[in-house]
């Protein structure tokens, strides 16, 4: 379900909206009073036209109108986009999304980390490449899988990967409330792909909620670490504590949990086993 061919204003519209203001301002001195005095002396027919400097002005007036239009665009996009987000409370509210806000609802989550999001239109209701982030250089493709009920098999898993060097991407990210089977855990380890179920996805967003989500995630740009062995969680509190630091695999807000065997006290990953990160 791809998206159509964009126009200048779609193109217009998907920037901050302070730029196409701005834009349009320039635009609109630069046609009504900039182009006249840069035809003046250059020609009969270009003082001809300098002297008619009234003339311009409508193009100008409809430049100005069209980017000022699409810099309202802009804000009623950001304004729901971030009220999408402010509203998510747990795991139900997330799953009462429709496909398409479930993909701006993740987008806005690695938006407020600091990612240049860009919504492809290259996937829809069944899958593809739905976001590309882009920070510090490096492309990550994402995909958003708002299935409830179904876990993503391992050849969802495997397509991305392939996308991963089609694209000339750095790694590649599947958001599904779902999760994901066995197999597909196994074949995402060791490479540069991160799954991220119902409830990692609910810790990214209260980290964001919270204002932690300007905390850059060293999964982004560092390997894979190995770990040593986590006993399984006596008792996890109900959501992660918001003081908590970002796992350093995989950017989540860790929990504070208990070694089984110790009492130690220490900080986990809340998508254990499937990342073990620890501090």
């Amino acid at each position: 379900m791809g998206r159509g061919r964009s126009t200048t204003l779609d193109d217009l519209a998907g920037l901050p909206w302070p730029l196409p203001l701005a834009l349009g301002v320039a635009a609109y001195f630069g046609i009504r009073h900039g182009l006249p005095a840069w035809l003046s002396g250059r020609g009969p027919l270009a003082d001809g036209l300098a002297q008619q400097a009234g003339a311009f002005a409508p193009f100008a007036w409809l430049a100005l109108v069209a980017c000022t239009l699409a810099a309202l665009v802009s804000f009623l996009r950001a304004w729901q986009r971030r009220r999408l987000l402010d509203t998510r409370a747990d795991l139900e509210s997330i799953a009462a999304l429709g496909w398409r806000d479930f993909e701006r609802l993740v987008g806005e989550a690695f938006r407020r980390q600091r990612y240049r999001v860009e919504e492809t239109g290259l996937g829809g209701a069944d899958g593809g490449i739905d976001l590309i982030l882009s920070r510090g250089g490096r492309r990550t493709l994402v995909q958003c899988k708002q299935w409830r009920r179904r876990q993503v098999p391992v050849s969802v898993v495997r397509e991305m990967y392939g996308l991963l060097a089609h694209h000339g991407a750095h790694a590649v990210r599947i958001a599904a409330l779902g999760g994901y089977t066995r197999d597909a855990e196994r074949f995402a380890a060791g490479k540069p792909i991160e799954l991220i179920d119902g409830p990692a996805l609910l810790a990214l967003i209260r980290s964001v909620q919270a204002g932690q989500g300007e905390t850059q995630s060293a999964a982004s740009s560092a390997p894979p670490q190995a770990h040593a062995r986590i006993e399984p969680v006596l008792q996890a509190p109900s959501a992660p504590d918001t003081t908590a630091p970002d796992c350093q695999r995989c950017g989540a807000a860790m929990v504070e949990r208990t070694n089984s065997t110790t009492a130690a006290r220490f900080w986990g990953c809340p998508r254990y086993p499937a990342c073990r990160g620890t501090r």
